[in-house]
């Protein structure tokens, strides 16, 4: 028989414990029509609610070429110009978000980018208003929850 001795008084480095957090983290951000309406201090205290804990946070309005960037996977989509018309009328929140499963966890608490088809209490449901302005992104893989976050925080940014 083979057994394992973790010894708890090793230190782990910041990369080590980085990759250890990994798919702990998601990206959200909560779109211009819902901090216009005012909605943004609900749809946290739902986040904070649901366990998440907030590692990284600010308040930024998006340039137009900023918006196209970070949309660019729906460039060759329809609705790629109102999409980003709509997310550069005004200011955006986005945060890093921290639980066991943070991806998976968050989007079961968004809901479908619908609103109309999204599950009674979940935050588009209550807070969106069309497939665009669906109130909040949140990533979608762990991989892309990594690319959004460092599209907008630095690491000494992240808490």
């Amino acid at each position: 028989m083979l057994y394992f001795f973790v010894n708890k008084h090793i230190k782990t480095t910041k990369k080590e414990k980085a990759m250890q957090l990994k798919s702990n983290r998601t990206f959200t951000m909560i779109k211009p029509k819902s901090v216009e309406h005012g909605h943004m201090g609900e749809i946290i205290d739902i986040i904070i609610k649901d366990g998440f804990k907030i590692v990284a946070m600010k308040m930024l309005r998006l340039s137009t070429a900023d918006a196209q960037k970070f949309y660019n996977i729906h460039s060759a989509k329809p609705f790629f110009d109102d999409l980003v018309q709509s997310m550069t009328n005004g200011p955006i929140i986005v945060a890093v978000l921290e639980k066991d499963d943070a991806v998976n966890n968050y989007r079961r608490l968004i809901g479908c980018t619908n609103p109309k088809e999204a599950v009674e209490g979940t935050i588009r449901k209550k807070y969106g208003i069309s497939i665009s302005d669906n109130s909040v992104h949140g990533s979608d893989s762990d991989e892309n929850a990594e690319v959004e976050t460092y599209f907008y925080f630095s690491e000494r940014e992240i808490c």
